[in-house]
Formats: structure tokens, sequence, C-alpha cells
């Protein structure tokens, strides 16, 4: 690989940051910097992946800073600056101190890598990738929120637990706010093809789907020190991969919208395709009464939230 010939940016080198750089170098798919604004965190982690390189046979470089000169000619941007949660915390108590941070991180991609597609993994995560457009000003399908990647990977892996079948095979569908209004979608979660309905009694999806809304607050709990990173530092890995390689991935993602779903400007997760534009194309689900209810009413939450919280 050329040095300088792509890259990608994590800001943030904490947890989610540096699992999302250390992803991406296994896919060797770019030069990676990891931006912090603790310099020697992020170089320092840089430099424990740099030596892993002779390991993983990667060829590209990972390189560590506090300044943002150095994002300039990323394609992708990765952004996981934020607070983390903590025991008790919802994702929207973290709205105010996140979003004095991506005002700042904001204006240093807008700054210095105005040509990049952003991919956001700050909580409350579809309020902070409504804030990131704004700050930067992008066209709408350039910045794109992480959150049905993750919730539908956690729901496939207690499906597979219930099934006792290979994840592979399982094609989950989770809609909504990255939180805990997110909608499950079982009629277009299939396992080898076929739906879940089929495959598992209604109690048990029930359960898996509540265990999926709750997955975040489950792991935090569990950690007591911290939230998740394993799974949503890969989540965003794949997601910036799709667009540096134009795959062109189904996704479901937070994605802006402009009527679909008796929707308008907010983002929520739907499905997408994900390639060289960012957004690429939003689906369309045919859903029924219930589920487009639950769907609006995350939607019409999180914007009660933009109006109140943030001003917008």
């Amino acid at each position: 690989m050329a040095s300088g010939r792509r890259k990608i940016a994590v800001i943030g080198a904490g947890n989610v940051g540096a699992t999302c750089a250390f992803v991406l170098a296994q896919m060797k798919v770019a030069d990676i910097v990891l931006l912090d604004i603790f310099e020697g965190f992020a170089k320092g982690k840089a430099l424990d992946m740099s030596q892993n390189s002779n390991v993983l046979n990667y060829d590209g470089t990972i390189t560590g800073t506090a300044d943002y000169n150095d994002i300039a000619g990323s394609d992708v941007v990765v952004v996981t600056s934020g607070f983390p949660r903590k025991p008790g915390m919802s994702r929207e108590d973290l709205i105010g101190k996140n979003a004095e941070i991506i005002s700042q991180v904001g204006a240093g991609i807008r700054d210095h890598a105005p040509d990049s597609t952003v991919i956001m993994v700050t909580n409350p995560l579809d309020l902070m990738t409504y804030h990131m457009q704004k700050v930067t000003g992008f066209p709408t399908n350039r910045v794109i929120g992480q959150a049905g990647v993750l919730d539908s990977a956690r729901m496939a892996h207690f499906i597979a637990l219930e099934l006792n079948c290979a994840e592979e095979d399982i094609s989950p569908m989770v809609l909504g706010g990255h939180g805990d209004t997110m909608v499950p979608l079982p009629r277009y979660t299939t396992v080898g093809g076929i739906p879940i309905t089929q495959l598992i009694p209604e109690d048990r999806i029930e359960a898996i789907s509540a265990r999926t809304a709750g997955g975040g607050g489950e792991i935090v709990k569990l950690l007591e020190r911290g939230s998740a990173f394993y799974a949503p530092g890969s989540a965003a890995a794949i997601m910036a991969e799709s667009v540096l390689n134009d795959r062109r991935r189904v996704i479901p993602a937070s994605c802006y919208l402009t009527g679909q779903y008796g929707l308008d400007d907010v983002y929520i997760g739907v499905p997408c395709i994900i390639g060289a534009n960012g957004v690429e194309k939003i689906f369309e689900l045919d859903l029924t009464d219930s589920e487009l209810e639950s769907l609006q009413g995350s939607a019409h939450f999180y914007k009660g939230q933009l109006k109140d919280i943030l001003g917008y």
C-alpha cells in the first residue's frame, strides 16, 4: 500500500476508537491516523499497533496525533470522541457534554478534511450525527451514524444463542434510534433466508428484542467502569471500509430522512446502501402500523431532544 494513497482518520483514541483503528489495520485498506486531545495517548496506541504490523502483515502506517492538520486528505473520518456512559446514565444524559466536544471535532473535520465522509459513533448517536452535519455543513449523505450495524449484530448474537446456529447465516434488521427506543424487526430478520418468526416462539422473540434494545446498558452494568467497545469499534470499521472500497453494503445506519417513513429533518436508523458517496440509497420498508408507530415514536423522541437540548 503506497503511504498516503488512502487515509482514514479515527478521532478519539479511547477503547472504541482504538478498536476501530485496530480492525481497520487488519482489513489492510488504508493508512490510519489516530487523533486524540491527549497526544501521548494517541501516539502510544498507534505505536503499539504499529509494532504489530509484522505480525498482521500490515504495510500501511498508523500514526498518533493531537493536531487536526494531520487528518488532511482523509477519505473517511470515524468520530468516537466523547464521554462514555457510566452505570445509571442513559445515552441521553450525555447530550450536553458530548455536543460541546462534537462542535470542536466537527470544526476540525470541516477545516482539514472537507471532502471526507464522516462515520459517527459518539452517543447519543442520532443526535450527535445531526449535530455533526450542522457543524460541518457537509451534504447529509456524507455524515452517517453507526447504529444499526451494532444493534443488528447484538440481535444476531442473541438469535444464534437461541437457535444454536452459525451467526454468519443470520441477517438481522433493527431500525430506529440507537437507544432504548430502537425498533427490532423480526419479520425482516432471517436465518438462512427464513424469517425468525417461523423459527422462534413469539415470547422468545420479544425477549431477544428487549435484550437487543438494552444491549449496551447490559454491558455497562457488567463492566462497571466503562461501556462496550469491541463490537461498536468493529461496526464503525465495517462502515468505513464500505465507503472506502465502495462496497455498497446494505446495512441499517442512522441517515438523514427527507420524508421517508413520514419523517423529515431527523437522523434515525434505517436500511441503506453505503458506498463511496456515503449513503447512496435509503430503503423504505413496508412496515405494519405498530412498527411504523414505533419508528416514528423513536424519531419524534429525538426531534424533541434536538429542539429542547441542542436548540435545533
